[in-house]
């Protein structure tokens, strides 16, 4: 284990482990917290989306707990076991977060915009990344090392993309469920809690990617 690992990763995975904790101790603690309002999680985000013009955009069930996600290719909601049918202040922050990924969607937000566009290429590069930089130091090619500190390094900026579009997207569902009054301000708070918890992985995610991409980039400055 070299000392970067120590210093950079290692600090940064004990984040990265603390937010997932935190996530799912949050959204377990508001599940059991009822709206009075007596909608479902599915109920929330369509109305939501029905009141945003956005009939089109289906709302499946999915398996799984806290797999929730809005797909833009097939424009499809995505709501796993824990929130599909769920009364709970957390499964409708969770829904309407996701409604408010296809409202931005809807209107060409940018950062979503662009994230969606490097998608593809990212995922090529995360694959590709890692090997190239490790195949660099075995077979002591500092060239080989810097492409994949190239590819890596576009991982890390789409994890900093990632950051705006999922903090928006909580704002916009937050704001959409006290003016539509989905929850009360009572129940808001609770919510919030939930898609604060939930943005802590992103930013847990982007400085673990971050911390790996300096650690590259260290460990080739020392072998020159």
């Amino acid at each position: 284990m070299d000392i970067y690992y120590l210093v950079f990763i290692l600090p940064a995975m004990i984040i990265a482990l603390w937010a997932q904790i935190k996530v799912k101790s949050t959204f377990s603690r508001y599940s059991e917290v009822y709206s009075a309002g007596g909608v479902t999680a599915y109920d929330a985000a369509r109305r939501i989306l029905d009141a945003n013009g956005l009939t089109n955009v289906k709302i499946e069930h999915i398996s799984g707990s806290l797999t929730d996600h809005y797909d833009p290719k097939d424009r499809v909601i995505r709501l796993s076991d824990s929130v599909y049918g769920s009364m709970s202040v957390a499964s409708i922050g969770v829904a309407a977060h996701e409604a408010g990924h296809a409202i931005q969607h809807a209107k060409s937000y940018m950062p979503l915009s662009l994230r969606n566009t490097v998608y593809p290429v990212v995922n090529l590069s995360s694959q590709a990344a890692v090997p190239l930089i490790f195949l660099g130091f075995i077979l002591n090619s500092l060239n080989l090392v810097y492409v994949g500190i190239i590819l890596f390094s576009a991982v890390v900026l789409f994890q900093l993309i990632t950051l705006p579009v999922e903090f928006n997207a909580s704002g916009r569902a937050l704001k959409i469920l006290g003016e539509y009054g989905i929850l009360s301000q009572n129940e808001l708070g609770g919510a919030k809690k939930v898609l604060s918890a939930a943005a802590m992985t992103y930013v847990a995610s982007a400085l673990v990617a971050a911390a790996q991409l300096l650690r590259f980039v260290l460990m080739a400055r020392r072998r020159k």
